[in-house]
């Protein structure tokens, strides 16, 4: 009885502070009920290890470089999977217990108030004067009103559902789109268009959620640096983007126009952190024995592809590079910054 009376205050406070606080996800889905031998409470409360101090005069040399994490790549499957799933306008979530995708943490905090979303775009190029994306120097912070959130702001919600939904159009089995019909008659309705010519209205499209498995790769910007009061190379990540294709899905979630590639937003990664130390990544060879997705930031426990570094002229490998040829560009930027600290011993 005693135990009985433990588990149930144990799972309570669990709930109310852990998920209030930190978030993390535990395995007790109802009052008196554990998922596994024993609670993991270490999960939602585990604190986040700082980063060293470094002082400017320490750095002896620096280079940023962005990244692409391609998750189509089995090492970069602990990001991707499980695949969850909003449904009925987020009010029923089906979701794991014990762990989500990355996708579903970022997406849940966000909702949530805990991070911070920047701009991919100008948000002051009104006039479509198309300038270049420039999110990832966080210029462009997507705040709801003071003292509102995801809820009780609409402005802030109407910002936050058109980077983390999408417009579905809705196709017939013949891959035809579907029309507008009058409700009663059920003719199909139709308009005037240009030039005076008389066309039939096309269906709305359909406002859905983005989803784990809508998610092909992640940004990443970090700057690798020399800090000589350590004697060691070290890097830190910036920043974090997810992307998306951009097109055209009908309801089977089949693309029907893909345009390329889209960037949904912009998050800080050193706040990302104080979300990502209390949820864990899958670990094939042991479930007693998981590691959060901050662990697998620090422990580069990930395969990425170098897509730009600071140049005189600022632009990415794919403008002068293609196919091959910009891999092996990326292999051979990933070689100066591991012979640069080789470089500086002597044996």
């Amino acid at each position: 009885m005693k135990q009985l009376l433990f588990i149930i205050f144990l799972s309570t406070f669990l709930k109310v502070n852990g998920q209030e606080i930190n978030g993390g996800p535990v395995n007790i889905p109802s009052d008196g009920v554990i998922d596994g031998v024993y609670i993991q409470e270490h999960t939602p409360t585990k604190r986040l290890v700082p980063y060293e101090f470094v002082r400017e005069s320490d750095v002896m040399f620096s280079k940023r470089v962005w990244r692409t994490i391609d998750l189509r790549e089995k090492i970069n499957h602990t990001l991707y999977f499980p695949h969850d799933l909003y449904l009925d306008d987020g009010k029923i979530w089906v979701k794991n217990t014990t762990r989500w995708s990355l996708w579903t943490v970022l997406k849940h905090h966000i909702m949530k108030g805990d991070l911070i979303m920047y701009d991919n775009n100008n948000p002051n190029d009104l006039m479509g004067n198309f300038m270049e994306p420039d999110g990832d120097l966080f210029k462009y912070p997507i705040y709801p009103a003071p003292g509102k959130n995801f809820e009780t702001d609409s402005l802030f919600k109407i910002a936050v559902m058109d980077r983390i939904s999408k417009k579905v159009t809705k196709f017939n089995l013949d891959g035809t789109p579907t029309m507008k019909t009058d409700p009663i008659t059920g003719e199909v309705l139709k308009k005037i268009g240009e030039g005076g010519i008389e066309e039939e209205v096309q269906e709305d499209p359909t406002l859905v959620w983005i989803n784990s498995k809508d998610i092909i790769e992640y940004r990443l910007k970090e700057d690798w640096f020399f800090d000589k009061e350590r004697s060691q190379l070290d890097v830190r990540i910036l920043g974090i983007a997810p992307i998306v294709y951009d097109g055209e899905k009908d309801l089977n979630g089949e693309f029907k126009l893909i345009r390329g590639k889209k960037v949904l937003f912009w998050l800080y990664f050193p706040h990302c952190r104080f979300v990502l130390v209390n949820y864990n990544i899958y670990n094939p060879k042991n479930d007693a024995q998981w590691m959060s997705f901050d662990d697998l930031f620090m422990k580069r426990q990930f395969s990425s592809t170098i897509y730009k570094q600071s140049n005189t002229f600022d632009r990415t490998i794919d403008t002068y590079k293609s196919g091959v040829e910009a891999l092996y560009e990326s292999q051979r930027i990933t070689e100066e910054l591991r012979n640069f600290e080789h470089d500086l011993w002597q044996f």
